[in-house]
């Protein structure tokens, strides 16, 4: 089921499927920014991934001497929540554990996820409480996309992303594959905090930084209309769209955690990144994106 909220500035469109966001319009021109989920290119608009971020090795970790089998990015994005609460200008979308997801994820949770509109803002929070004896062990991400070029006459190539303060991001070193090889380097391609948008960039997938700012803008060259992320407190972001295609989107993903190491099945209690939370714990995650 599609929900719709909307205040002066922004509409915004989430499915009850994995509480997608599947919209997100700028009322005073009508311009839809968010991926509209081409089978071309890619079907998703702006997963939400929990209890992982990535891919785990064969499809696989370990948890307390037992194995068990997860898909990419987990199983949240493809997991159906119920409608929690909902204002003129805010959605929550809640997510229990279930005999599903405790076949591939051995842990009782509440995952409460919130899109609050402030301004021409959405903000997408992750509130997690632990229902288990033990500690919970998890990581969260976002995946939007948006549409690139927002506005006609405009390329992919007419289009800058710049962090918000002075940094010197280094690059996650990937495999063919998807999977972590342990080590970071410069990222060259970035000059003075900002780099320009490229399809070449991703012929390789997706790039992930660290030491990174806590936000990033999108901006066109040309008509100056921008995405901007704030992630604070998530370490990872990361720019993606299909590989080796000339795709008219950029995905700007805020995550936690990472993919696993290549060739190494985790060992959940001693991945890389992850979140633990006591029993009976509370924890929130935020992050926004606003559009103009």
């Amino acid at each position: 089921m599609l929900y719709t909220i909307e205040n002066e500035k922004i509409r915004v469109s989430v499915t009850d499927m994995g509480a997608e966001m599947t919209s997100l319009i700028l009322k005073e021109t009508g311009t839809e920014y968010l991926w509209q989920a081409d089978p071309e290119y890619w079907t998703g608009h702006a997963y939400n991934l929990f209890p992982i971020c990535g891919r785990l090795w064969e499809g696989k970790y370990t948890y307390q001497g037992k194995t068990y089998e997860m898909n990419l990015h987990g199983f949240a994005r493809k997991t159906a929540y119920e409608l929690a609460a909902q204002t003129e200008t805010s959605l929550t979308f809640r997510l229990t554990d279930s005999d599903v997801t405790y076949a591939q994820y051995p842990f009782r949770f509440v995952l409460l996820l919130t899109y609050t509109l402030d301004g021409a803002s959405v903000v997408t929070t992750f509130h997690i409480e632990n229902k288990d004896e033990k500690e919970l062990i998890y990581a969260i991400g976002g995946h939007p996309g948006f549409n690139v070029p927002l506005a006609d006459g405009e390329t992919f190539t007419d289009y800058t992303l710049t962090f918000s303060e002075p940094c010197e991001p280094k690059v996650l070193c990937m495999s063919d594959t998807c999977f972590y090889l342990g080590e970071n380097k410069p990222f060259e391609t970035c000059v003075d905090g900002k780099f320009g948008l490229a399809h070449s960039l991703f012929d390789n997938d997706a790039i992930f930084l660290t030491d990174v700012a806590p936000e990033v803008t999108l901006t066109s060259n040309i008509s100056g209309r921008f995405v901007k992320v704030t992630y604070p407190g998530m370490k990872y972001i990361g720019f993606w769209h299909k590989p080796q295609t000339e795709a008219p989107y950029v995905c700007i993903e805020p995550w936690a955690s990472v993919p696993a190491d290549d060739g190494k099945v985790d060992d959940l209690e001693t991945k890389r990144d992850m979140y633990r939370l006591a029993s009976g714990g509370v924890n929130e995650q935020s992050f926004t994106i606003t559009i103009g």
